[in-house]
């Protein structure tokens, strides 16, 4: 009888879903599915220090964003359930210590007393001596009698696994190929820490193993930790998974794509500003200066983001959530991500998830790492926008201002809105920022003395700022406020003001509504305007350029 295919994810919840945790979710969903087999998911939080419910939560969401819900696991809206749980190692200690205690009696693993400093003591000792650091085996040599006074007595200790003597340990790898490395390369390595929580190590392989999963497809960072895996499978007599480790995601400087890459953005800026104190209500005196006191202390997700937007800082895109708030659309990063590690053949870059499944094999992963290249995705999300019909745009927009632009989805005139920013924008997103000014009050738009500014309003023989009354005035005559009669109404005033150059009537309306050369098409943004603030606005701004105008 052939085995059903199970694949996995298994996240610790320390912060948001980066891009490669997502990739790596992805394909372990897409070859579950091509092989009509199980995708498992799992919340791997035994580091109880990093680990987070809010983190956890937004794991959830973000994999129901992409589409891709999990057949076995926690259950979240339709997703997970099965008969293998808890499907939190946290919940799952009393399975740990019973697989634990197979390995003590069976003298595969050992207590080790050693303290922090007495350990790295070895190290430095190891180092002086230019030499690998491995663990001495020391605790080893303690009679039992020993280790049952030191546990009386409430000594510290962490449990070690004991590696068997043996030859070379090979990881049969189906994108890197056979690995193999010397037995010594391996010392015994910590499986319970001092928290009475396990490793890593021995808490994915034990779950791995009762969960009768597969097929491992993971980043290649976990490469060499598979060697102590692969020991620790043949120790608790679990089969070994197939692996498939998966290359790392590189910015296109060749950096690694880091969750550090905002707060080295933020530092970068900060630095290069003098900035010495956090601007007004965006973080704490005490974060700030938590932050700063050391490079290793990172701003939450929360704090980062404020500081950013509070400074102008235009933070780089790291997690699915970052992507899912510049306005992405799911599709379109899930079908760039494949692509970073991964090809169907034959030149085809674009397609769907239905696409995806039905050509994803292991086969066609890459050894080679992927960079990420933003103006790629973003070029794939204007395709994906523009071969939207109206009908399908709208929604899709009202849904992503609903959550992250409120103010926007609550405009009377929504649908005029999507459909005036429907051909220009990348991202759903861009609809918004282009149309900030819909959003203000009259009087705090202002018109800085840029160049296009200048060039419109004050500049020429005839400066724009000139034929301001004559608009105010035919604008004040127009009996219906639509964008077909204040587009005639504008051709009308260039055929007598500007010998028929729409342009130089509708830019300065442009300008003096939005307070920039960029909106919408006029009409369009007058209607959603409203002639009431029209009017107000192109007023203020005769007032405002008054005494300024240029030959």
């Amino acid at each position: 009888m052939t085995t059903k295919i199970k694949t996995r994810f298994a996240p610790s919840p320390t912060g948001h879903l980066h891009v490669g945790g997502a990739r790596t979710a992805i394909y372990c969903w897409a070859f579950a599915r091509a092989n009509k087999g199980e995708y498992l998911l799992r919340i791997e939080d035994t580091d109880q220090k990093r680990s987070s419910d809010e983190a956890t939560a937004g794991f959830f969401h973000d994999l129901e964003w992409l589409n891709i819900g999990w057949d076995e696991g926690p259950e979240f809206q339709g997703s997970g359930g099965g008969e293998n749980g808890p499907y939190y190692q946290s919940q799952r200690l009393e399975i740990y210590r019973d697989q634990l205690e197979k390995l003590l009696e069976a003298g595969m693993a050992y207590y080790a007393f050693e303290t922090p400093e007495e350990l790295n003591e070895e190290r430095k000792k190891a180092r002086s001596e230019k030499r690998a650091y491995r663990y001495n085996r020391a605790s080893l040599g303690l009679t039992p009698e020993t280790v049952k006074t030191f546990l009386d007595e409430g000594k510290p200790y962490v449990i070690r696994f004991k590696v068997p003597d043996g030859g070379p340990l090979t990881v049969h790898d189906s994108v890197v190929g056979d690995v193999t490395v010397e037995r010594t390369e391996v010392d015994d390595f910590v499986i319970f820490k001092t928290d009475g929580f396990p490793t890593y190590h021995f808490a994915v392989v034990v779950d791995d193993g009762m969960m009768d999963v597969t097929h491992v497809i993971r980043g290649q960072e976990h490469l060499n930790n598979t060697f102590k895996h692969i020991l620790l499978q043949d120790a608790l007599g679990f089969s070994a998974p197939v692996y498939a480790h998966i290359s790392l995601i590189f910015n296109p400087d060749g950096s690694k794509m880091s969750k550090r890459d905002k707060d080295k953005t933020l530092r970068k800026f900060v630095k290069e500003k003098n900035i010495d104190s956090p601007p007004h209500g965006c973080i704490s005196q005490e974060s700030w200066e938590a932050w700063q006191s050391s490079k290793d202390m990172q701003l939450g997700t929360h704090d980062a983001t404020a500081l950013g937007k509070a400074l102008g800082v235009t933070l780089p895109e790291i997690n699915v959530e970052d992507f899912k708030s510049a306005g992405y659309m799911p599709e379109v990063l899930m079908n760039y991500l494949c692509l970073l590690g991964w090809s169907p053949g034959n030149d085809i870059e674009q397609f769907d998830a239905d696409f995806l499944v039905e050509k994803f094999s292991l086969d066609r992963i890459v050894k080679s790492p992927a960079k990420f290249d933003r103006a790629k995705l973003l070029a794939f999300n204007l395709d994906a926008l523009q071969k939207l019909t109206p009908e399908e745009f709208e929604p899709k927009l009202l849904v992503w201002c609903q959550e992250y632009a409120p103010e926007f989805a609550a405009l009377e005139q929504f649908s005029l809105f999507a459909s005036a920013n429907h051909e220009r924008s990348k991202t759903f997103r861009d609809a918004t920022i282009t149309s900030s000014f819909l959003i203000e009050e009259d009087d705090a738009i202002t018109w800085p003395e840029s160049k296009p500014v200048k060039k419109a309003l004050l500049k020429g023989e005839v400066p724009g700022i000139t034929r301001m009354p004559a608009i105010i005035e035919a604008f004040q005559q127009l009996e219906t406020w639509d964008a077909e009669s204040i587009d005639g109404c504008l051709r009308t005033l260039a055929g007598d003001l500007a010998e028929g150059n729409l342009g130089k009537i509708a830019q300065p309306v442009r300008i003096a509504v939005a307070g920039g050369p960029v909106s919408p098409p006029i009409g369009d943004t007058l209607v959603l305007l409203g002639k009431k603030s029209t009017i107000s606005r192109l007023d203020a701004c005769m007032s405002a350029f008054a005494n300024h105008c240029e030959s």
